[in-house]
């Protein structure tokens, strides 16, 4: 049965389908991002109340890009593309390699962009000036009801951009479809100066996943505004691969930690309660070392001699911090006590050296996990989207012909054209091509 006798691939050809479906997919991807995904159900449930929150269950709402509605609707999207970019680019391919010279003259001389010119050359030496012309056109010649006719043609190839166009939609879904298969999405807390060796998938379970590395953090730093709302955080994160430093880099926002095919985002927060980092050093020898404490707690520098710990604190004050109390003894006099705030460094003086003196307060960085295979098609199809784009609105796929043939004793030449597109950009062309002809010497034309 021929293609377009047949039903079916009338149906899954059809431009209406292709606007349905991408309508659909707009508004289900509004609906996922205005609904926040990867929630608990209470949240849902809090948010919208029971009877709405059973429906985004059952509609699996929560995890709208991963539904098996949301991923059929990008297969049938996918299918429309595919079987109207096969219904259609026979014809395309045949506008690419038309035969511009066996177009028929008579339509070529009643083109709407057309210029005549006349001369008292002979066709024959014309035709040979025209050959001689420089331009940026490259003719092929046909000898063509008694004249001769040249044929010119410039982006002829910029008919395939709306191929290439639907080739790109295709990657992109083929990567999402790919990573919601073979892909995850998880997280994780790690204590500064912690490490884990599992991760908690975005699933009804919250399950554990196990890791083929470990990953620590060894700093997490905070900066806030004046008003004590958040800046920037950042972790310092360290992967060991068999107990062995493999990789460190310091992620924030945006700027994640990529190992092992996972990808690691700076998520979120939160203070580790009672839980402190005092880092001291030795101004004489450079000594330094970072210590975990919390409150009450005494700590032993052994290599120092040193002995510390925090007994009291009072606060919070501005943004939330606390000002503490520290003993402090290095056994070359009586031990001191002194109070500092969190952030601000003292200088401790001892009788033999002096010692810098800071602590702050111990949080757990939030890590979003992924996995996503796909994400190279992705980026494939985006690159090859925006080349096709390009090639499909900013080019065009201009013709011209020159027909020389002898008219009541006289030799004529129509100059016409035209383009698919940019038809100011094709004036321009045009008129330089008259101008060029016009201006030869060797032509005498006249224009009439």
């Amino acid at each position: 049965m021929q293609k377009n006798k047949n039903e079916v691939w009338a149906f899954f050809s059809s431009v209406k389908l292709a606007l349905f479906t991408f309508f659909v997919l707009a508004v289900t991807s509004i609906i996922g991002t205005v609904i926040q995904q990867g929630k608990e159900m209470q949240y849902y449930v809090d948010t919208f109340g029971a009877g709405t929150a059973k429906l985004f269950q059952l509609l699996n709402v929560p995890d709208m890009y991963n539904s098996w509605w949301f991923i059929s609707l990008l297969v049938l999207f996918s299918i429309n593309l595919i079987v109207c970019t096969i219904d259609r680019f026979p014809n395309i391919w045949r506008l690419v390699h038309l035969d511009n010279l066996a177009m028929d003259v008579g339509r070529i001389v009643k083109m709407p962009k057309r210029q005549a010119f006349s001369s008292d050359l002979p066709v024959a030496e014309i035709a040979q000036a025209v050959e001689g012309v420089s331009s940026s056109w490259h003719f092929e010649r046909a000898e063509k009801d008694g004249g001769v006719l040249f044929a010119a043609q410039k982006g002829n190839w910029s008919r395939l951009g709306v191929i290439a166009v639907h080739i790109s939609i295709l990657l992109i879904f083929a990567g999402a479809i790919v990573g919601s298969i073979l892909g995850f999405k998880g997280s994780v807390m790690i204590r500064e100066g912690g490490s884990v060796k599992q991760i908690y998938l975005r699933d009804a379970n919250n399950s554990a996943m196990p890791l083929d590395f470990e990953l620590r953090c060894d700093r997490f730093e905070l900066e806030l505004y004046d008003t004590g709302a958040p800046k920037e955080f950042t972790s310092d994160l360290v992967v060991l691969q068999d107990g062995k430093e493999v990789l460190k880099k310091s992620i924030e926002v945006n700027d994640p930690l990529q190992y092992g095919g996972l990808t690691f985002y700076q998520s979120s927060y939160q203070p580790l309660e009672d839980g402190y980092a005092i880092e001291i050093e030795n101004e004489t020898t450079k000594v330094s070392k970072k210590f975990f404490v919390s409150p009450g707690r005494p700590i032993k520098w052994a290599e120092e001699s040193l002995d510390f710990g925090i007994t009291n604190r009072m606060g919070p004050y501005a943004m939330g911090r606390y000002r503490h109390k520290i003993w402090f003894n290095d056994a070359s006099q009586k031990p001191i006590e002194f109070w500092t705030e969190e952030g601000k460094m003292v200088i401790v003086e001892r009788p033999d050296t002096n010692y810098t003196f800071s602590i702050r307060q111990l949080y757990y960085t939030g890590l979003q996990v992924t996995k996503d295979p796909g994400v190279w098609f992705v980026y494939f199809g985006c690159a090859i989207m925006l080349l096709g784009l390009y090639v499909a609105f900013f080019l065009s796929h201009k013709k011209v012909w020159i027909y020389i043939s002898s008219e009541e004793s006289r030799s004529r030449l129509h100059l016409s054209g035209t383009s698919n597109k940019n038809m100011i950009g094709f004036e321009n062309d045009f008129s330089a091509l008259t101008e060029l002809l016009e201006q030869n010497d060797s032509l005498k034309l006249t224009r009439e």
